[in-house]
């Protein structure tokens, strides 16, 4: 089916945040990252991390890890590894980081602003550690926490636990990023016993029936964790993908929308990650591909 990219970018335009219009300058008409990082850096503390709801899901000020990883996630998305925002990140993320190097989900302020339900500060290292550290590998940033949080995470995949939910797609992001590719792979095949047989992964604590699809778990083509997916599941996806453009131009999500703003922002963010990863996949073409 045809994708009305056009009707995507009027749907941004209207409807997303000033920085996701910026990125999608650059994803659709190959535009300089310069807008992008300007606006990222409105999001930045004194203190080096990110916060003022870049990550829509925490609306508080300070910084805060999710906001971090947000931020890494678009100067990944930018080519801008050799930014200063980059290395400030890093450090503000080892800075609140567990002694074992384990990054904690939600610090313990942000019970004073308006927040997700299910973003509460909880006990050890989350899921966090492992997107941020592959982060760090995929920008080349390598402050000395960068491996602390890598030998957390090893532990965490190795260990006797199984993982689920967010956890596997963050701890596959991870994985096709770090260097040891043959302990890698190995890491990848302990997760296969968790999907189901069409490939997705149930959330728990979710909405009823939330899951993360084989193209949610593994987004890009030629990464490590495509070893978990058959090419048909991968291209189910795409076509649930193509299918899922609504009439206003726009994608939506399927987790909870709870409050007018973050609906606005995450439909604004999956705009752009539904475009870019169809790009990726060649059923559009766009000037960055």
């Amino acid at each position: 089916m045809a994708i009305d990219v056009a009707a995507a970018e009027r749907f941004v335009l209207a409807n997303a945040r000033l920085i996701d219009a910026r990125r999608l300058d650059c994803l659709a008409h190959g535009a300089p990252p310069g807008p992008v990082l300007d606006a990222l850096r409105a999001y930045q503390n004194p203190d080096g991390g990110f916060g003022h709801a870049l990550e829509p899901d925490v609306r508080a000020p300070h910084s805060e890890p999710v906001s971090a990883l947000h931020a890494l996630d678009i100067l990944a998305e930018v080519n801008a590894a050799d930014d200063a925002m980059v290395g400030a990140a890093a450090r503000w993320v080892a800075g609140v980081a567990d002694p074992d190097g384990g990054v904690p989900f939600v610090l313990p302020a942000a019970l004073d602003y308006p927040r997700a339900p299910w973003m509460e500060p909880g006990l050890g290292g989350s899921h966090l550690t492992f997107a941020i550290a592959a982060k760090l590998w995929e920008l080349g940033c390598a402050i000395p926490w960068r491996q602390q949080a890598t030998d957390w995470c090893w532990a965490r995949l190795e260990g006797p636990d199984g993982l689920d939910g967010y956890w596997v797609k963050f701890g596959l992001d991870f994985l096709d990023h770090v260097p040891d590719e043959a302990r890698a792979q190995a890491a990848i095949e302990r997760i296969r016993p968790a999907l189901r047989a069409d490939g997705s992964l149930p959330v728990p604590g979710g909405l009823e029936d939330e899951h993360l699809t084989p193209l949610g778990l593994s987004g890009r083509p030629g990464r490590r964790g495509r070893a978990l997916f058959t090419d048909g599941q991968i291209e189910a996806g795409l076509d649930e993908l193509e299918a899922g453009q609504q009439a206003d131009g726009g994608w939506t999500f399927d987790f909870l929308a709870w409050s007018p703003g973050q609906l606005a922002e995450w439909r604004g963010i999956v705009t752009l990650g539904a475009l870019a990863t169809l790009d990726a996949h060649g059923r559009i073409k766009l000037a960055s591909g």
